[in-house]
């Protein structure tokens, strides 16, 4: 199809030539199929041929491509892989610092790009490749890099290295935010300018007068155990694995979202336990009865929840998932609850339960777990008599 007017040039065709093959073993690594990442590559080397360098790419080349496909009698589901393989290409850029910005982005529901204004794409790709550097989690690096983004975006006429305590603590201060929301914020604002000041970028930190944000207390909300059986029984069979390991281990979403079958490991007595990447990089074993055992075993290799270009689901979509199961308004995380209150139930051994749910502090853990009315009104007739 003779379409684009442009052509790489020969250096341009060798960036995009070895772009291309780092690509490739990064989803080798994260044992993707041969076929997936053959056509991956097939669809951006389709566009490579418009883009005489992989990293000069504009979100206007990428939408007037798209634009080019549909005009020259593309059908809409082929466009939509093209854009699918040209998002994981630059997703994967901006992830491994390639690339400070991610051109195939698109439009959000309110309208605009994700990316921050330009005075702050080179600050956030720096502190990116600052939180990497020090060993911090992608989870963590795109956590903390997404909240200063938000800022960015919504004080455009700010630049990073002019803005002031004030405008830090009114931004803050005009949210409706949760405990917890607002202390994320916060503590991400802080680490970026304490980097910032560090590194040299500028000679003040506007975040460090911020005063502490205490996250409210969380109430616990576990599943009911009607509510889990009615899930289960409208699940299908990942679904219904992803419920139990929930609901019977007390995993995060993320940590069900990367269960491999290598996981799986054998136990003392002919048992068998899970390895669990927790939140932080901190790996945990936990025991498997015979049941859950069974159903992991019987997963083919590789991802028990394949798919996305880290090889397995993503968290925000098993989250969604699994919550479509549940009442409105009831979350997979309330699952986890469930497990923290029976497993606490069966001792009253608050530390066991800690270490089962991967906590760093028998208060977090304290959180989780709901303590029945029937048990606090038994403490009070109990002392009462």
């Amino acid at each position: 199809m003779h379409t684009h007017t442009r052509t790489t040039s020969a250096a341009g065709g060798r960036r995009w030539a070895d772009a291309l093959t780092l690509w490739g073993a990064s989803q080798r690594r994260r044992e993707l199929s041969p076929g997936t990442i053959a056509k991956r590559a097939e669809h951006v080397r389709r566009f490579a041929v418009t883009a005489p360098d992989p990293w000069a790419v504009t979100a206007d080349d990428v939408q007037g491509w798209y634009e080019t496909l549909r005009r020259s009698g593309w059908a809409d589901n082929t466009v939509r892989v093209h854009r699918s393989s040209l998002r994981a290409f630059y997703l994967w850029a901006l992830r491994e610092g390639h690339n400070a910005t991610n051109p195939a982005d698109e439009p959000t529901r309110r309208g605009g790009y994700r990316d921050a204004p330009e005075a702050w794409v080179a600050p956030l790709a720096g502190y990116r490749r600052y939180l990497r550097g020090v060993g911090r989690t992608e989870g963590t690096v795109r956590t903390r890099s997404d909240a200063v983004r938000r800022f960015a975006r919504e004080n455009p006429s700010l630049t990073p290295w002019a803005v002031t305590f004030d405008d830090l603590v009114t931004w803050l201060g005009g949210k409706r935010w949760a405990g917890e929301t607002r202390k994320l914020h916060r503590d991400a604002l802080r680490s970026f300018y304490g980097w910032a000041k560090s590194a040299g970028h500028t000679r003040r930190n506007p975040a460090k007068r911020i005063p502490p944000i205490r996250a409210h207390a969380q109430i616990p909300r576990p599943v009911i155990d009607a509510v889990y059986r009615d899930a289960l029984a409208r699940a299908d069979s990942r679904e219904r694995l992803a419920l139990r390991l929930a609901a019977e281990l007390g995993m995060r979403r993320a940590e069900v979202a990367q269960v491999h079958s290598r996981d799986v490991l054998p136990s003392a007595g002919g048992r068998w336990a899970l390895l669990v990447h927790g939140k932080g990089a901190k790996d945990r074993q936990l025991p498997l009865t015979t049941s859950l055992a069974t159903a992991l075993r019987s997963q083919p290799e590789g991802y028990v929840f394949p798919g996305g270009d880290r090889g397995h689901i993503s968290p925000d979509w098993m989250g969604r998932t699994i919550s479509g199961l549940l009442p409105p308004g009831v979350s997979m995380h309330a699952l986890r609850h469930r497990f923290a209150t029976a497993a606490y139930n069966v001792n009253r051994d608050v530390f066991t339960v800690q270490r089962l749910l991967g906590h760093a502090s028998p208060a977090t853990t304290q959180r989780y777990v709901q303590v029945s009315d029937d048990r606090m009104r038994a403490v009070v007739e109990a002392v009462a008599r």
